[in-house]
């Protein structure tokens, strides 16, 4: 537990809504509450939260409370700007938490851990149930981003997730199941670490080039490029991606069959879109292990996504398309984040 006589390490909160921030009609209301339309401000949680102040000094950050559905590419740049403000702001600011709805967490995060450029530790927060239900995980799971996020060696890790006290890296995890605590998961390697009652217990370390050493800055783009999934299926035609092409798509994310094929029809069309200018990279549908760059991809001209599933591979191509244009250096973007 932490030493009460400690000086309180201070912790920027920039709420924005979700779960976590919903009251239900009850404490049995773990499913509908978003029909109440009440959501608390970030001020509001942390009161809502008393525990906090017995592990930092908790600085609530205002900003807009919104749906994680509705989340992209503005809410990325004006997180990243709010983050920078309160590094400015707030002197000795040990790091920073962002709570956030489940839905798009695992993109928001991977696009600020490419593209933030603040060099103290973020780490986004949600909840599987509202604050106003029995067992609500809000508090607990708030309490230990604070802590993550006031760790040293939380620094130079990139963006983290903390849910269900488990610390996963934001290129890696994915939320894997509607309801259950435990929803946020690193299919491949595990997460990087715990939260637990006495410490904060890092075991791994990500490799990949994370922010602030990145060759991308959100702050200060107009707009992300046109970047689409699509997603493959029995019997899948081309449908999607002749539309995708038509719309304007300078990338497209094929999310294949394991381990990494369109249909057939899909794979054509492809490769039509390739001889078109448009960059694709192949991913697979499955959520875990690795996409290899085959000697037909090859020929077609696709890339592969490695292990990024296929939201991850679509934030990754539209920021790569923010500095190139050159398939070869995409492909060097994906082997280096």
């Amino acid at each position: 537990m932490p030493d009460p006589t400690a000086p309180k390490p201070r912790v920027a909160f920039i709420g924005t809504g979700g779960t976590m921030a919903s009251l239900g009609r009850d404490g049995l209301d773990i499913q509908d509450y978003g029909a109440q339309g009440k959501v608390m401000d970030a001020p509001t949680i942390v009161a809502r939260v008393p525990e906090l102040a017995q592990v930092a000094e908790v600085l609530p950050r205002p900003y807009s409370a919104v749906i994680s559905s509705r989340i992209g590419f503005r809410d990325w740049q004006a997180l990243a700007r709010e983050c920078d403000r309160a590094v400015a702001e707030i002197p000795d600011l040990a790091g920073i938490v962002i709570g956030h709805g489940t839905s798009s967490m695992e993109e928001t995060a991977y696009a600020l851990s490419l593209g933030l450029k603040v060099a103290v530790p973020v780490v986004m927060v949600g909840a599987q149930r509202p604050a106003s239900a029995l067992s609500s995980d809000m508090g607990m799971n708030l309490v230990n981003a604070v802590r993550v996020a006031a760790s040293a060696e939380a620094r130079g890790l990139g963006v983290l997730v903390l849910l269900n006290d488990e610390i996963h890296a934001a290129r890696e995890v994915s939320k894997t199941s509607t309801w259950r605590l435990q929803t946020f998961r690193t299919p491949d390697f595990g997460a990087l670490g715990h939260a637990d009652g006495d410490r904060v217990a890092f075991y791994r370390r990500p490799l990949r080039r994370v922010a602030p050493d990145t060759e991308f800055d959100i702050r200060k783009l107009a707009a992300l490029p046109r970047v689409d999934i699509a997603y493959s299926h029995a019997d899948a035609d081309a449908t999607a991606i002749h539309a995708f092409v038509a719309a304007g798509a300078r990338g497209i994310i094929s999310a294949g069959f394991a381990p990494g094929s369109p249909t057939p029809a899909e794979a054509d069309a492809l490769a039509e879109a390739v001889e078109q200018g448009v960059v694709v990279v192949q991913s697979s549908r499955v959520g875990s292990g690795r996409v290899v760059r085959t000697q037909k991809m090859r020929a077609r001209g696709i890339l592969a996504a490695d292990n990024l599933t296929p939201q991850k591979a679509r934030v990754l191509l539209a920021l790569a398309l923010t500095v190139t244009d050159d398939p070869a250096e995409v492909e060097r973007i994906f082997a280096t984040y």
